[in-house]
């Protein structure tokens, strides 16, 4: 311990959230640690995500000697990436309304999926990146150890065997994930305590009671932060054997267009259900006042980081022609599908690897296709895409089911059998439901169906005629091994090179961003700020055409009820707002969407549905069946609450209104 003392003064203790529990334990034997208790600071007395000597002492020291160690300190920045790709720990994937799963869970941790179901409170918040949780680590831990590495490795007398070119790219990942890290604390948040620098344990009470720092500040503070860290970073990665997923250009300026995008947002723009959110000296955290130019930074932005995109050959992925032919339908929807599973594909722009694996998220997308395999068993497959979801996808025609005017998607249930020019999406003369009927290639690309086909890149026809197809009903081989609640499967998560015989999973990089949100996220700010103008219909249409649909021009004046509705700006915003739905559905962004647009109060209440999977007749099956009635409350649920413990620690913190 005596050693640890002395560590803790090398590094400086950061406002941490951790638990002070083993800090109430050491408060009579050593004085300074009276002051972390107070402040919430827990430093010295946890184990560091370092390597430690035999004693398990970790040193600072130590990892600051060569180029070696230092790197493997680097590493353990990358180490608190949140699990992006796992369901049970990802937010954006569960809490929001695009998939559902029975309850209580089996073989699955439903700990976030409880903010859901209307869960969260104060004593032990869900999803709470302050202080970790699930085995996700506390962000400002990890914060802590960026301001270690950057602190260390910007002194030129350290790690001698580093050359100046790659300690100054370190130093710039390290400045990434440092804001990175701030970024996941504010968009759940909002206005939070900001941490340059580590605070000393020497420091006086004063600054070791952080305060929350308005929205406005955070903001600033990060944009600044990936300015700097960008130009430290290379264009691209050369090394792809061992480099793939660290922080490039593109990634820092694409993280900096989703940061000023989300701050032009209504929660945090102008948001006039906080205009008494205050801390205790008065300072107001949310500026009340709308400010259209924020969309202005936030265009900009978006267009800088197309640019660097640009310029490291990044670009909307296709699907490469096979050496058997395929159907132009199959060809399109492919484009889709890899454009998320392929890994390391051409319009990736951060792939996510570090805590990222994503068989989980893979074992519970695959639906039983395989009928020689019909009896191997696989993970409890409950989490399944809700019937929401699957009403929000186009036409064939490119526009919502209930705005198509030459189609009648009223009656969603009747049943229609698959005919032979249908065959590359429905399996032909098999019965399902007309809400599959006549819908976009991203409707099939994404949702797997009983009766939907399957294709993958062990087809029994080694083509996409006479390929995999589900029958998903109970009896049929398709519900030998779980089904997912709602009757939906997530089949764009399944990387086509799986295979029911051997149960094994090709990994891919979780897609955290992808040029194509890019694209979306720049004609909507452009959108916000100037109104539907070309470029916003150029970068909507680009995605729309990859996908074989009609540019929104096109297909809103032949097929829609509302033929002028692109002609607004609130007209384009919805439409917008639909497509990012679409394209990235089931990649996590659509929950943090609904609550930037202060949607969530309208989209995250009522009826969670899909079919009723228990039944064996077609007619039965085909029922709309509801699984819980979910409640949003406004404005409360928009921010995650703060640990209440925190705040009798520091009493400088305030808690986020109405919890």
């Amino acid at each position: 311990m005596k050693n640890r003392k002395k560590n803790s003064k090398q590094r400086g203790i950061q406002f941490d959230f951790a638990s002070y529990t083993s800090v109430m334990h050491l408060y009579k034997k050593y004085t300074f640690l009276l002051l972390l208790l107070l402040a919430l600071f827990c430093s010295s007395c946890k184990k560091s995500y370092l390597d430690v000597v035999p004693d398990n002492i970790a040193t600072i020291d130590n990892a600051f000697t060569a180029k070696n160690e230092a790197e493997k300190y680097l590493f353990t920045l990358y180490g608190y990436l949140p699990a992006q790709s796992n369901p049970q720990y990802n937010p954006g994937l569960i809490a929001g309304d695009e998939i559902w799963m029975d309850f209580p869970a089996l073989r699955f941790d439903d700990v976030v999926l409880r903010i859901a179901r209307g869960e969260q409170n104060t004593v032990s918040p869900r999803a709470n990146y302050m202080e970790g949780y699930n085995g996700v680590p506390s962000m400002y831990k990890a914060i802590r150890d960026c301001n270690i590495f950057i602190e260390n490795i910007s002194n030129t007398s350290k790690v001698p065997d580093l050359d100046a070119d790659l300690r100054r790219r370190w130093i710039g990942e390290a400045q990434f994930l440092k804001a990175f890290y701030h970024f996941i604390l504010l968009r759940s948040y909002g206005p939070v305590p900001i941490i340059d620098k580590n605070i000393s344990v020497d420091a006086p009470i004063s600054e070791i009671r952080v305060k929350r720092q308005p929205v406005d500040a955070v903001v600033d503070y990060i944009s600044l932060l990936l300015d700097t860290a960008a130009k430290k970073l290379p264009l691209t990665i050369l090394n792809k054997t061992t480099e793939l997923g660290r922080i490039t250009q593109p990634v820092a300026l694409s993280m900096k267009a989703r940061l000023l995008t989300m701050a032009a947002s209504p929660l945090f723009n102008g948001n006039s259900d906080y205009n008494s959110f205050k801390d205790k000296d008065g300072v107001a955290l949310f500026n009340p006042s709308y400010d259209p130019q924020k969309w202005k930074k936030a265009a900009d932005a978006c267009k800088a980081a197309i640019d660097i995109c640009n310029s490291a050959n990044i670009k909307l992925y296709t699907f490469p022609a096979q050496l058997v032919p395929l159907s132009a339908t199959t060809t399109t929807e492919m484009s889709f599908r890899n454009a998320v599973s392929e890994s390391w594909n051409s319009e990736l722009i951060w792939g996510l690897t570090t805590n990222n694996n994503t068989n989980l998220i893979q074992s519970i997308s695959a639906g039983q296709y395989d009928p020689a395999n019909a009896t191997k068993a696989a993970y409890n497959i409950q989490l399944g895409p809700t019937l929401k979801m699957a009403k929000l996808f186009y036409t064939k025609n490119g526009v919502p089911i209930g705005e198509d005017k030459t189609l009648d998607f009223s009656k969603i249930e009747v049943l229609r059998t698959g005919t032979h020019d249908e065959r590359f999406d429905i399996a032909e003369n098999y019965q399902t439901a007309r809400l599959n009927f006549d819908r976009e290639p991203r409707f099939y690309a994404s949702l797997g169906f009983d009766g939907g086909v399957w294709y993958m890149a062990n087809s029994p026809s080694l083509s996409d005629e006479n390929t995999w197809h589900l029958e998903s009903k109970v009896g049929q081989y398709g519900a030998t091994s779980a089904n997912p609640i709602t009757g939906y499967y997530m089949k764009k998560l399944l990387n086509w090179h799986f295979e029911w015989s051997n149960y094994q999973f090709q990994n891919y990089a979780w897609p955290e961003m992808r040029l194509a949100d890019l694209y979306l996220l720049y004609a909507e700010a452009l959108n916000e700020f100037q109104g539907p103008t070309a470029d916003v219909y150029e970068y909507v249409n680009r995605i729309r055409a990859r996908s074989g649909l009609q540019t929104v021009q096109t297909a809103w004046s032949n097929f829609s009820t509302n033929p002028t509705k692109f002609t607004t700006k609130e007209g384009m915003r919805l439409i917008i707002q639909q497509e990012r739905g679409i394209e990235l559905s089931f990649e996590g962004q659509r929950y943090w969407d609904l609550l930037r647009w202060k949607k969530a109060g309208q989209e995250l209440n009522g009826n969670i549905t899909g079919w009723d999977i228990r039944q064996t007749d077609a007619d039965l099956y085909y029922r709309e069946t509801t699984f819980y009635s979910r409640h949003f409350i406004v404005p409360r649920d928009y921010l995650t609450p703060i640990q209440e413990n925190n705040l009798l620690v520091n009493e400088n913190l305030v808690q986020n209104p109405n919890w």
